[in-house]
């Protein structure tokens, strides 16, 4: 068991009166008990409050409740950046409020840190959890998308791992990262709001991947819930996503020159994401038409 240092588990919440209660006790299950909740309250107006309140006047030095002045929503990353400039943790830990951990989640990667002191943030694989409704179903494990149990200097995974590469990004709920990297990073953009939150993690890892030491985990304790209310689906099925990624994208663009990262396979990935919105009928004549020629031909 590694030594007993403070891990700040982050967990926002908007109306999850059906799943807090759960994720939460999966952090009172962690066989590594150094750990204290942040609770940040991003609006709600069902019994997610409630729920809050209560675990928090149960454990009231272990578990605390935040919400914004006059209980107003601000969005998931303001919410995570107000919970973490509360943290007394040297580790920050996210966990999603409709997601549960293992009970050997934090031991496993405060492991990690201990035995590898360069690295500054631990991504492990997710467990894509269907069988919570539906039992019939199998649930499906994600690695992240680089070769795993390996430490990556910066800016390696900018270039593996999605958005700009081609292998699986990791899940909030598998991610550690050290306080002082958080800091460093400038925190989550806030400026991903609405359907734009499905990628507010991603600009934070970007950030993260360009500057920090990360280490890929083959470890998977983490339950990554699939549900239909949830923005993966919702901006997907509204026709959202290419509108999220190409503000994703702009970001990224402006980010890179702000820190002056002359990367030339960094800016040539980018130029390739690109290019399906700055070029729209050459994409639709060089990639989507022969995919679609191909498809026909294989059903044929």
């Amino acid at each position: 068991m590694p030594g007993e240092i403070l891990v700040s588990v982050i967990i926002p919440f908007l109306n999850e009166e059906r799943f807090l209660q759960e994720a939460i006790e999966s952090v009172l299950k962690q066989d590594y008990t150094s750990w204290e909740i942040l609770l940040i309250d991003d609006g709600s107006t069902d019994r997610s409050t409630q729920i809050a309140q209560e675990f928090a006047q149960r454990f009231p030095d272990k578990i605390f409740y935040l919400e914004h002045e006059g209980h107003v929503n601000k969005g998931l990353s303001a919410s995570r950046n107000f919970a973490i400039s509360h943290a007394r943790g040297k580790y920050i830990a996210l966990l999603d409020a409709d997601d549960v951990w293992l009970p050997g989640k934090l031991s496993n990667q405060v492991t990690i840190f201990q035995e590898n002191p360069s690295v500054a943030m631990i991504a492990e694989s997710s467990a894509y959890w269907y069988n919570w409704e539906d039992p019939g179903k199998s649930n499906v494990v994600i690695p992240v998308g680089a070769p795993q149990d390996t430490t990556y200097p910066p800016p390696q995974l900018m270039k593996l791992l999605y958005p700009l590469g081609e292998g699986a990004a990791p899940c909030p709920s598998g991610l550690i990262f050290t306080k002082a990297a958080f800091d460093r990073s400038g925190g989550f953009e806030e400026s991903f709001r609405k359907e734009y939150g499905l990628y507010e993690d991603q600009a934070l890892l970007s950030k993260i991947y360009l500057s920090e030491t990360v280490y890929v985990s083959s470890a998977c304790n983490n339950l990554y819930r699939q549900r239909a209310e949830s923005i993966v689906y919702s901006v997907h099925a509204d026709g959202k996503y290419h509108t999220v990624r190409l503000f994703y994208l702009k970001w990224l663009s402006a980010y890179l020159h702000k820190m002056n990262i002359q990367d030339k396979t960094i800016h040539d990935l980018l130029r390739k994401a690109f290019f399906r919105y700055r070029y729209p009928i050459l994409h639709l004549l060089t990639n989507t038409l022969p995919e679609k020629v191909l498809h026909f031909v294989k059903q044929n």
